[in-house]
């Protein structure tokens, strides 16, 4: 049976995950203080501590594969139709002929990858506070889809 205080614990240590919309790195940072100074005390704590640390990392792998689709459709449309002898003579990038009909299945593409980005976004915001509901209330949580770093 979990105390009081292990659960509070387990449950902050999934919220300090929402530190990185004030500070940088700060999803990682915060749950890897609170679970490394409370893990050897508490197996409870400790579960909870790598479950949120395995969901963060397992979203930024996420997020580098969605920029990885997403970034080089974008950058080959934009470059695709832009006119490089115009930069070069007038210093100034030159859209006339922007016709992006040919290359509309990789804008797709990179359109699906960004709004698959969103939406694990919205879904990590509100996985993060079920995963500190369980754990105030004392029950393991594991998160879906999440690559297991730490065991």
């Amino acid at each position: 049976m979990e105390t009081t205080t292990e659960r509070n614990i387990a449950a902050f240590t999934h919220l300090s995950t929402f530190s990185q919309y004030i500070f940088p790195f700060g999803n990682y940072i915060f749950p890897i203080i609170i679970w490394t100074s409370k893990k050897d005390k508490s197996e409870f704590v400790d579960h909870n501590g790598k479950q949120a640390l395995n969901f963060q990392l397992s979203i930024l792998v996420y997020s580098l594969i969605f920029a990885m689709i997403a970034i080089p459709a974008f950058l080959f449309t934009i470059l695709k139709n832009v006119s490089f002898n115009d930069f070069v003579n007038n210093n100034d990038i030159v859209f006339e002929n922007f016709a992006f009909g040919n290359s509309i299945g990789i804008l797709t593409v990179g359109a699906i990858a960004l709004f698959g980005f969103a939406c694990m976004k919205v879904a990590e915001f509100f996985l993060v506070i079920y995963a500190s509901i369980k754990a105030s209330n004392g029950e393991e949580y594991n998160y879906p889809l999440t690559i297991p770093f730490l065991k």
